[in-house]
């Protein structure tokens, strides 16, 4: 009556570390070395969707935004 069990678990715990695996290297918002880069927000890219499933995102800059981040670098 554990065998179920056991492979459930198995195949839960398989499907935890494989979705971690793939989110540590194929997404951008996940950082391993911080201090290569201390400032990684500034590297993603907003045009590309960081969420697992995107339902009609559009993304546009805000001028003042843009205008503001210039002015400051």
């Amino acid at each position: 009556q554990l065998i179920p069990l056991a492979g459930i678990l198995s195949f839960a715990a398989l499907g935890a570390l494989s979705f971690s695996v793939y989110s540590l290297f194929s997404k951008s918002d996940v950082i391993i070395n911080k201090s290569g880069n201390p400032e990684p927000w500034q590297t993603i890219d907003p045009t590309k969707p960081q969420k697992l499933l995107t339902v009609h995102q559009k993304w546009k800059p805000i001028e003042e935004l843009e205008n503001v981040k210039k002015l400051t670098k």
